[in-house]
């Protein structure tokens, strides 16, 4: 009975631990499959279709399963562009600029929709850094409405996966390390001509809730109220695309800083409070002057911060910053070690043949 008893007992403890090595099987097979692959583009309307066909066959047998198109807000060309994609295989995702409308013509019929910067500079005729950085107030309750109905124009859209939200925060309060010598500048705190949004809708709305007027403040960087005001300023702008997005059964993306702590403290944009369905930080080491491993590290950051969430990350790699075919495999191995649920490239014409064949490689190796 004894020999029995303890043969009942082996017999189990393998049942069990085979049932956990096929569960176990399972998840990682779920987990490999579901490692997405993908590129941000830009459309240019006057491209055939075949044209368009040939570039979407290219990403297609090199493992990428989505295009992340910028049609400049036109739900028309996506209407174009979706079936062609889909064709193929490929997923379409609707990228706009959200915050940052440059030439919205729209827009610039109502001057008092712009961001303004702490010096009073409007970002409507006066613009910080470059020429095509034109930040639209998003508390302005009319600048807010004009987003929103360009969000729901291409959400309206047949077929695509997800409006991608872009420029979603404010004007950079601080550049990544990387790009200050191409300004000449030194950002060792926060600089009135880059601090925004002195607006007076802005203002008003600030002072309606807390009784004070920030451009009266002698330190308003350091006013804690002032500086969550403006994150949820973001916030309540993502909030309400991510009900539009729904609304018509599409989820809402956003490309964003490479996490959340850094994300505030560069850009005033906090995305792991945001209601959305994933993000995609833009993990460019090199812009930091960084090594390869950052990616990982910032990668884990931000899954880190969305634990107890159901938004996914995918991580943004940078393709000019990658310097070899082995760079090329590291980066992706670190971000899938690191939690991502995917890889996004900036973007798809700048990868090479020789990239795309790392890409296909690497993917199948995952399987």
């Amino acid at each position: 009975m004894k020999y029995i008893t303890l043969l009942i007992i082996g017999y189990f403890l393998v049942s069990f631990n085979i049932r956990d090595f096929e569960k176990n099987s399972i998840q990682k097979g779920e987990t490999k499959t579901e490692f997405k692959f993908g590129v941000w583009i830009t459309a240019d309307a006057k491209r055939t279709n075949e044209s368009y066909t040939e570039e979407f066959k290219k990403y297609k047998n090199a493992g990428i399963d989505e295009v992340l198109i910028n049609t400049s807000t036109s739900p028309e060309l996506l209407k174009r562009l979706v079936p062609i994609a889909a064709k193929e295989g490929l997923k379409v995702h609707a990228w706009i600029m959200t915050m940052n409308r440059p030439g919205d013509a729209v827009a610039l019929q109502h001057p008092d929709w712009y961001m303004v910067s702490r010096s009073g500079k409007s970002c409507f005729d006066d613009r910080p850094y470059v020429d095509y950085y034109q930040w639209l107030s998003p508390s302005h309750p009319e600048a807010r409405q004009h987003i929103y109905d360009l969000l729901e124009g291409l959400a309206k859209v047949k077929g695509i996966e997800s409006v991608h939200l872009d420029y979603i925060r404010y004007p950079d309060v601080f550049l990544p390390v990387g790009l200050l010598p191409k300004y000449n500048l030194v950002q060792n705190t926060e600089l009135p001509d880059y601090d925004f949004d002195y607006s007076d809708a802005s203002v008003n709305a600030f002072m309606k809730e807390f009784g004070r007027d920030p451009r009266k403040l002698e330190h308003p960087e350091i006013d804690m109220e002032w500086k969550q005001f403006r994150l949820n300023q973001i916030k309540n702008v993502v909030d309400h695309a991510y009900e539009i997005a729904h609304k018509n059964g599409k989820k809402l993306t956003a490309a964003v800083f490479p996490y959340p702590e850094m994300a505030d403290h560069m850009v005033r944009q906090r995305w792991d409070k945001w209601n959305i369905d994933e993000v995609y930080p833009m993990i460019y080491h090199n812009f930091y002057n960084e090594g390869m491993n950052w990616i990982g590290f910032a990668t884990q950051q931000g899954v880190t911060d969305l634990k107890g969430k159901q938004t996914k990350l995918n991580t943004g790699i940078y393709i000019p910053g990658v310097e070899s075919e082995e760079e090329l495999r590291k980066t992706i191995l670190l971000a899938k070690e690191n939690g991502a649920a995917g890889v996004t490239f900036f973007d798809g014409p700048a990868i090479s043949d020789a990239y795309l064949k790392v890409i296909a490689a690497t993917k199948a190796s995952l399987k």
